[in-house]
């Protein structure tokens, strides 16, 4: 459990989206925000019962999950989004393992020159890339800002 911070203005843009305009009328952008990050959720499956989201000058995520990889997802997903700047990690783990460390996307990096660096073997990309899905859909698919799990070996 922690805090972890992110860059507010990298990210996948979440709220913005069309939607009915009677019904974006009716929703306030914090409720639409916070739609918006449970959708994410839900559309990663990541596991997490009873999770709770605020918005405060962070996200703040409470919930149980079964493994730190699940938890470490959860804190990604919502902290590489638009807009985030900053997120709470109340989620409690029922099978507790090594954490995973997180590593900032600087301008130039592969996931192979990532590993090289994390692992000593650019050829272990895969490794980051397998701890980083559903997030990621490609290894080439990275971007300046957004953070990783870097597994421990």
């Amino acid at each position: 459990m922690g805090l972890f911070s992110f860059l507010k203005k990298a990210g996948k843009k979440l709220v913005g989206k069309k939607e009915p305009e009677v019904e974006q009328a009716e929703k306030s952008a914090e409720d639409q925000k916070l739609e918006a990050m449970r959708a994410e959720i839900d559309r990663l499956g990541i596991p997490v019962s009873g999770l709770n989201l605020e918005l405060a000058e962070q996200v703040i995520i409470t919930g149980e999950t079964s493994t730190n990889a699940d938890r470490e997802k959860v804190i990604l997903a919502l902290g590489n989004c638009e807009g985030v700047g900053c997120v709470e990690d109340q989620i409690t783990v029922a099978n507790p393992e090594p954490e995973a460390t997180f590593y900032t996307v600087q301008s130039g990096d592969t996931l192979s020159k990532i590993s090289k660096t994390q692992y000593g073997d650019p050829m272990k990309y895969n490794t980051i890339f397998e701890a980083n899905k559903p997030m990621l859909q490609h290894p080439d698919e990275i971007y300046p800002g957004q953070v990783l799990r870097i597994p421990p070996m």
